[in-house]
């Protein structure tokens, strides 16, 4: 007989995955209507139905990629394409466990999503084989899609600690928004660390219409799966925005019709490592309160394919406190890593509240769950409200920040064992000014009319920061003037590059001053005409971005710029030149590198600079935001040399809140993935010429602007053509 919880779960889980007559009446709830671009409008009976039509739509236009998300969240990739994908695996595992145990505990509103979602998946790919690879079977379950939901302990976090320990370890991966290539590769470290999003809100006080403005664009690579969708279940919700490929409640910004928000990663230092003292007496035992404790072993056994068609599996070990896994040991110590994320299960649910909310109060007590801690929020909303939260899950610590060193553990009171209070965290809520503004730095500059007080906030907050990407936003929103939400859209679209305003002037004195020849003489006089911007048109920023990158390769970070940032100038540093000899010998390398690539020093920025994609091929505005760029672009090396965008800017949305939400949105790379879909590249000139489409909201609109309707598996092309 089956103990009363494990009875409890067996009676909730799905026994296995329905069969095809009962996926064909749940299609029967749900209408698609695709407007302009391929953008699906799902219109449901129910929530079930809703996250069915999710699924059918992002298979439609990803092919796979949703349901080999599916079967990767079970831990069982490697078992179909080899040991190359163990790792994520044996994570998977772990996360696949936590799902099984929590999916009873979900509410049955966020249980009929994720059903549903499996089932659109399944649906699909029962329909379409082909489109599939040959190995996958479609019996995927709703506790798979909770699986891509729940969290567990970083091994990023681990790692930093690994490499502080002096021992070998894979870079730190990139998250949202982490780390890429620029040109021929940019130089490493903080000047030139790779990441952004980019999220605004305006008050009625800085608006033309008096109504409140939210601006949203996240940065990932290009193949990340931002995903525009409509969802509604009339008088349940009606919901617009971003659902990420592979997922049911991906969502990192969008509105309904009372209110929106935009998220942005936030980089506190989650996770605490503590030292433990092993037990003299038995080394699978550690010192804790004077007394000795077991750890606890963990075996996971995963499957793969071997390279002769067969199977083989690998059996992994782990080893447990109660306060979490261990992560590196000594003779006399284990090093145990404590993660506030870990364990957390209910973002899904937390998302579909949001979609819900019909107010701020509303909206702020969903928030306080902080199931999704590692982004920040921008809000808005059609009362008139505007806020930022920075939304860090921050333990509660006993003692002072250790970073990536371990915190030494004698007694349970040495550990933490609460978060930093929800109401102690930076929240501006309508500030004077009428704006606020996040690029992933600290929360201390959101709005330069209100300083944030350090002295009452959470002593483990990361140290104010505040980069050229920040500095420029702050420059384009502080003591401006009222906007309409055309306005919002040119601000987005700047092409100004800060950093080239605070250091060509330093550059320029330094080449003149080192004896150039005639060759780097005449492309100092180009620099010296340039506009100081990355726009499509502009003549000098492929050589100083080129000089850039050099010179970021061949000095410390530390001396990049003469005057470093300092909180004292925030808006005003850094700047200048650190080390004019390195930078004129960096200019001279750059010169000479355009004559080899047979480019003109005054080459335009767009000739260069592109959108490819497809049979899309145009010249693009916007550069990467180590050089201080708003409209932030990374690229890739063409066989020609020319570059391609790849990174950044991809989905922006920009959403007026009236009686009825007004909005504008592109997504650069399309609604499919799939070369062959018309929604592929069919977004992509717009997106390199800085134009936006009309979002389609209200049913109305929906109707009018609509170019195909159908229910899933009835008369509807694979591709979603």
């Amino acid at each position: 007989m089956l103990p009363l919880f494990s009875l409890a779960v067996a009676l909730t889980l799905p026994a296995s995955a329905p069969d095809s007559a009962t996926e064909a009446a749940i299609a029967a709830r749900v209408e698609i209507i695709r407007t302009e671009h391929g953008v699906p409008h799902i219109y449901a009976e129910d929530l079930e139905a809703m996250g069915f039509g999710l699924g059918w739509v992002q298979s439609e236009d990803w092919g796979d990629v949703a349901a080999v998300n599916l079967v990767k969240a079970r831990g069982e990739y490697a078992r179909w394409v080899g040991h190359d994908s163990i790792d994520g695996d044996f994570a998977a595992r772990e996360d696949y466990a936590l799902a099984v145990e929590t999916w009873p505990l979900l509410e049955p509103d966020t249980r009929a999503v994720y059903e549903g979602f499996a089932a659109g998946v399944r649906h699909y790919a029962r329909l379409h084989p082909d489109l599939f690879p040959a190995w996958m079977k479609p019996d995927f379950t709703g506790i798979d899609a909770h699986a891509r939901e729940v969290q567990s302990w970083s091994r990023g976090d681990a790692r930093s600690f690994l490499r502080a320990m002096g021992r070998a370890g894979r870079a730190r991966p990139g998250a949202e928004d982490g780390d890429a290539p620029s040109l021929e590769g940019a130089a490493r470290g903080e000047a030139f660390a790779l990441d952004g999003s980019n999220a605004w809100a305006f008050g009625p006080s800085r608006s033309k219409s008096g109504h409140a403005m939210l601006l949203r664009n996240p940065h990932l690579a290009w193949n990340a799966g931002y995903y525009e969708a409509q969802v509604v279940v009339p008088g349940v919700l009606d919901f617009y925005g971003d659902f990420r490929i592979g997922g049911a409640f991906g969502i990192i910004g969008g509105f309904n019709r009372h209110l929106g928000w935009a998220t942005t990663n936030n980089y506190p230092t989650y996770s605490q490592v503590y030292a433990l003292e092993v037990d003299p007496a038995d080394s699978v035992r550690y010192v804790l309160d004077g007394r000795a404790h077991a750890l606890q072993e963990r075996r996971t056994t995963v499957e793969y394919a071997t390279i002769d068609g067969g199977l083989d599996t690998e059996t992994r070990s782990t080893w447990w406190t109660t306060f979490g896994p261990v992560i590196h040991r000594t003779a006399g110590r284990i090093y145990v890593l404590k993660d506030p994320r870990a364990g957390e299960w209910r973002g899904g649910q937390q998302f579909l509240r949001m979609m819900r909310t019909e107010s701020f109060d509303e909206w702020l007590s969903v928030m306080r769950w902080r199931a999704y801690p590692q982004s920040n929020f921008t809000y808005a909303d059609a009362d008139g409200h505007i806020a930022h939260l920075y939304n860090a899950r921050l333990p509660l610590l006993p003692h002072a920040s250790t970073g990536d060193t371990a915190a030494l553990a004698r007694t349970s009171a040495d550990i933490w064992t609460e978060y930093v209070p929800f109401d102690a965290l930076p929240l501006y809520l309508d500030p004077p000014g009428g704006y606020v503004q996040q690029e992933n730095d600290t929360p201390d500059y959101t709005n330069l009319n209100v300083p944030m007080n350090r002295d009452t906030m959470p002593a483990n907050l990361p140290a104010p920061r505040l980069r050229p990407r920040s500095q420029l936003a702050l420059e384009l929103l502080h003591d401006g003037p009222t906007l309409s939400l055309e306005d919002v859209v040119a601000l987005k679209h700047t092409p100004r590059m800060l950093v080239a305003e605070r250091v060509v002037d330093d550059l320029l004195a330094a080449v003149r001053a080192s004896g150039p020849d005639d060759e780097v003489a005449s492309a100092a006089d180009v620099l010296e005409r340039w506009d100081r911007t990355a726009a499509a048109q502009s003549r000098g920023g492929v050589l100083f971005e080129i000089w850039a990158v050099r010179y970021g390769q061949t000095i410390d970070t530390a001396r990049f710029f003469r005057e470093p940032w300092t909180p004292d100038r925030p808006m005003a540093t850094p700047r200048g030149i650190g080390s004019p000899t390195e930078a004129a010998g960096a200019f001279a390398w750059a010169a000479e590198r355009m004559r080899e690539r047979g480019w003109a020093y005054d080459i335009p920025w767009g000739e260069v600079h592109r959108v490819i994609r497809g049979d899309v091929d145009e010249p693009v505005s916007g550069c990467p935001p180590t050089l201080g760029c708003f409209r932030a672009l990374s690229f890739a090396a063409q066989p020609d040399g020319r570059l391609a965008a790849n990174r950044g800017d991809g989905w922006v949305l920009a959403v007026e809140f009236g009686d009825v939400p007004r909005a504008y949105s592109v997504l650069a790379y399309g609604e499919s993935n799939q070369p062959d879909s018309p929604y592929f590249d069919d977004q992509a000139a717009m997106f390199a010429h800085g134009r936006m489409k009309t979002v389609a909201f209200s049913r109305e609109d929906v109707e009018r602007a609509a170019i195909r309707r159908y229910r899933p598996g009835v008369g509807a092309a694979a591709g979603g053509g």
